[in-house]
């Protein structure tokens, strides 16, 4: 009904999400019909970026009769702020590759056939006029001693 594994379904009895259901005699499972919704609803939260541990705290309370209203916002404020900076991340990277195969285009071309290009190995430093966050000379130093020999091309 939900397109959902029986995997999953246990999976969601573990975290808390869906209630753990009568059993026939035979031991099987028998989920009441709102168990279809919760599943449903379950699933679109987590394309919004709730977890199952997220889903779970917050069913949890309005199971019992809370009002979860304003958590449910403040979690969707935060996912939203999470998926602007990931989208910002993205959106550098993408400039920084089209410039590295700008480059590597450039590359390519004046080297002879049959030569390395040694593509991969200009991504060891970073474009001129671009720091290296997070890398200090030492550890600069250390990446070009255990870089090896270099080869021409």
């Amino acid at each position: 009904m939900t397109g959902v594994s029986t995997d999953s379904l246990r999976h969601y009895e573990r975290m808390g999400v869906l209630s753990l259901p009568r059993r026939t005699a035979a031991g099987y499972r028998q989920y009441p019909a709102e168990a279809a919704d919760r599943v449903r609803l379950v699933r679109r939260a987590m394309t919004f970026g709730f977890s199952l541990e997220e889903l779970s705290k917050i069913l949890t309370v309005r199971d019992r009769g809370g009002v979860p209203c304003r958590q449910v916002q403040a979690l969707a404020v935060q996912k939203l702020a999470e998926l602007d900076r990931r989208i910002n991340d993205l959106v550098a990277l993408r400039g920084q590759l089209q410039k590295t195969v700008a480059q590597w285009d450039s590359r390519l071309n004046s080297t002879p056939g049959g030569q390395p290009a040694r593509l991969l190995e200009t991504l060891l430093s970073p474009p001129s006029g671009e720091d290296n966050p997070g890398e200090n000379e030492t550890a600069g130093r250390a990446a070009v001693r255990d870089s090896g020999p270099r080869r021409p091309g």
